[in-house]
């Protein structure tokens, strides 16, 4: 169908389609809404029974999801509410009332979900098969029976994290995004937020990217000792309940689980990839030589090549995304711009606005959220086209119920880099200046670094972190270990210097979710796969890949992609990731 041509520009998104304002009587009534449902859901708690009727236990999770429906929209209020401002005090306090509000209800519902998990497997399993789209849930929810804890324990353990853990998160977020970086451009000072210190760090100004980084990590070093104090609380108390309470073997595999990949997957995956690492510095060298240096330094790894600084007006940022999405299919192309049409896309950069750039599925019919901070860079389009396939994956699945539409996180990154990598073939096939296109070739080798290697050693930094805190390590001496950690990344393909020690207290998924890293490097690398297989079998390959983001989390990841032929635990399957990169520096060597 033709599109009438709508002109976009940056903006703030409009939340009123969750909630028209911080005093709306709607965002009241639904407070009390869930406050009746969970009344009358607690007056099941004596019906449960090993053999109940299916059409009654059907009515118990249908109960359960319509309230989750609804808290899954006033957090989100919450939630969007203090990103796009994480000054604004209404916001602060509406986030804290709504994680208090949760833990509360979660306590008054949890006895369903203990008495399910603790459920004999013969009445488990004649509930499931007549559970239909519900049953991926109700089996992973069993999963976790091994590490469930009794009902009042449950119930300590989620009012300690109201003022504990997702305390300290707030904190840090709250700490962080007031930061203001001062960098002199031209002869003046200016004053920066981190999304617009950003371009400097990437920028073609070899003396600035050095200024920016240097500062950059001054200011997270001023409060590096506090910071990383967070961080040994955040680890200590990930330990203390996963470990001490729930009997998980390891820090990682409490993630594994709740991403339901089997350990050996994402140990192979950590392997292999520690193996290839020699990929990225061979690609490290020979970029020193375009640059015209003789050894890159870290400040240098996002440097452009080429001085094609190409600013991309924001409207034409959007057409080119839509372009992409829509030679692969049509309707990806109408889903993307349905996040444009509804005013769902915060695209503005704002002081006290959260850096950075996420997308927020909420429930199967409400249309994603998407923020990011956008400069004009070929870097931010590649954003957009990213942040808006996580959006078409959920619209995607929306079919399922609201506890089944949402991928997995390995999943979760499947359609985003795929939505990046046919947005750089698109930018590949129509740039006719070479140094253009040398640079588009570069950045995607750097941007392969940032979702593959970089992230997979923030995970063994992490698995390590874990391991020291629990032996008092000090944060100095876990800025000492990352060091150790970049140095073992980088080998001798560049020069570090030493402020790079506080990186680490300024990586947020680190605090906001631990172990989440690697899914970066699993999607990226199962893109690659696919990507393979797509430009080998053409439009037979284009269902194949639907069905995989359709089937959002009805199913565990592993089943998902062995109906695509892939083995996510075999180290030849991640190597054939590797394989496509090796190829990427074969190729910008001979140019």
């Amino acid at each position: 169908m033709a599109h009438t041509v709508k002109t976009y520009t940056i903006k703030k998104w409009n939340l009123s389609e969750l909630f028209s304002g911080f005093d709306s009587p709607e965002l009241q009534a639904a407070f009390d809404n869930v406050e009746e449902q969970v009344t009358s859901f607690e007056g099941v708690r004596g019906k449960l029974k090993p053999d109940m009727e299916v059409d009654h236990f059907l009515e118990v999770v249908r109960a359960s999801e319509a309230t989750t429906r609804i808290v899954n929209r006033i957090y989100a209020f919450a939630g969007l509410s203090f990103s796009e401002d994480t000054q604004n005090q209404n916001a602060q306090s509406l986030l804290g009332r709504v994680q208090q509000f949760v833990a509360e209800m979660q306590n008054r519902t949890l006895f369903f979900s203990l008495w399910w998990k603790d459920l004999d497997q013969k009445n488990a399993e004649r509930l499931m098969s007549a559970s239909g789209d519900y049953r991926y849930y109700l089996e992973e929810m069993r999963h976790f029976k091994p590490h469930t804890l009794t009902e009042p324990e449950e119930k300590v353990v989620n009012l300690k994290d109201v003022t504990g853990s997702n305390a300290l998160i707030n904190l840090y977020d709250a700490i962080t995004n007031r930061y203001v970086f001062k960098l002199e451009v031209d002869g003046e000072v200016k004053e920066l937020t981190r999304a617009q210190l950003q371009p400097y760090i990437q920028g073609s100004n070899a003396d600035l990217r050095a200024k920016a980084y240097q500062e950059l990590y001054r200011v997270y070093g001023e409060d590096g000792p506090i910071l990383g104090q967070m961080y040994q609380t955040r680890a200590r108390d990930w330990h203390n309940e996963n470990i001490s309470l729930r009997k998980f073997p390891s820090a990682l595999s409490v993630r594994n689980l709740a991403n339901d990949v089997p350990d050996e997957a994402v140990n192979t995956l950590l392997e292999v990839t520690k193996k290839n690492s020699k990929i990225f510095q061979r690609y490290f060298k020979m970029k020193a030589k375009f640059i015209g240096v003789d050894k890159l330094r870290r400040y240098d790894i996002y440097a452009p090549v080429a001085k094609s600084d190409k600013p991309f007006e924001f409207d034409a940022a959007a057409q080119m995304v839509f372009d992409a999405f829509s030679a692969f299919d049509p309707k990806i192309g109408d889903l993307a711009r349905r996040v444009f049409d509804r005013d769902h896309l915060d695209s503005e950069v704002r002081k006290g606005k959260q850096g950075g750039a996420f997308c927020a599925s909420i429930n199967p019919d409400d249309t994603p959220y998407v923020l990011m901070n956008y400069t004009g860079r070929a870097r931010d389009v590649a954003t957009l086209a990213h942040e808006l396939g996580h959006a078409i994956h959920a619209m995607l699945a929306s079919h399922h119920t609201t506890f089944t539409f949402h991928s997995s996180l390995p999943l979760a990154e499947t359609a985003s880099t795929f939505g990046e990598m046919m947005l750089t073939e698109k930018l590949l096939a129509e740039e006719t200046d070479e140094a253009v296109r040398r640079d588009i070739l570069f950045k995607q080798m750097d941007d392969a670094f940032a979702t593959i290697l970089r992230q997979i050693y923030f995970a063994l930094f992490e698995r390590e972190a874990h391991a020291m805190i629990q032996k008092n390590a000090s944060v100095d001496e876990i800025s000492a270990a990352y060091m150790e950690n970049l140095k073992e990344q980088f080998g001798d393909s560049l020069e570090l210097s030493d402020e790079f020690k506080w990186e680490w207290v300024s990586i947020p998924h680190i605090y906001h979710t631990p172990f989440y890293v690697y899914a970066y490097a699993f999607g990226q690398l199962l893109v690659f796969s696919l990507y393979q297989q797509f430009k080998a079998e053409g439009e037979s390959f284009k269902p194949k890949y639907l069905k995989i983001l359709s089937a959002g989390g009805s199913e565990a990841p592993e089943k998902i992609l062995s109906g695509a032929g892939i083995d996510i635990r075999s180290a030849k399957f991640w190597q054939g990731g590797f394989d496509v990169l090796s190829k990427m520096v074969d190729q910008l060597e001979k140019l």
